[in-house]
């Protein structure tokens, strides 16, 4: 009989026990998912940042886009065949080059690789000219749009063009 009585103190003595190795267990466990919430939050955030870049360079290249049909469409002045001069070139002018845009985006042309501001010949084409008729400006449209919390980044594409010319 007394070693039931001495089995059932062990045994309380052992709940006691028990109770603070599952705490502990408790607050190890806790704490992991803590730091699995953490990186969770770090993650969203992270693919919510390379969605924004991802939209913003969509809109800025359908505003490149944009800017080459606006100036060669019908009825439109064309800023591409502008002859190439200081006053001309470089062309940042909004109204011109992205009327009434929703992109957010900022455009700008100005010459490429051509810092006396010469007329060039042509790059290869299959309707080459063999008798110099034609120069070309050889122009670069940069659009700029920003994005991101409190527009603190931005994004910029670049477009090369080559608009005939006849001399």
């Amino acid at each position: 009989m007394a070693e039931v009585g001495f089995m059932h103190r062990n045994y309380s003595k052992q709940r006691g026990v028990v109770l603070i190795v599952a705490l502990v267990f408790l607050i190890a466990l806790t704490a992991v998912v803590a730091a699995l919430m953490q990186n969770t939050t770090s993650d969203i955030k992270m693919s919510g940042a390379s969605e924004d870049k991802m939209v913003a360079t969509q809109a800025a290249i359908s505003a490149i886009d944009e800017v080459i049909y606006n100036q060669v469409a019908p009825g439109k002045t064309n800023v591409f065949a502008r002859t190439i001069s200081v006053n001309n070139f470089p062309n940042n002018n909004q109204a011109d080059l992205l009327p009434a845009t929703k992109s957010g985006a900022t455009a700008s042309v100005d010459i490429a690789n051509n810092e006396f501001k010469l007329e060039a010949d042509c790059p290869h084409t299959r309707a080459a000219s063999s008798v110099q008729i034609f120069t070309c400006n050889v122009l670069n449209v940069q659009v700029t749009r920003q994005y991101g919390r409190g527009n603190s980044s931005e994004v910029e594409v670049n477009s090369g063009v080559a608009q005939q010319l006849l001399k």
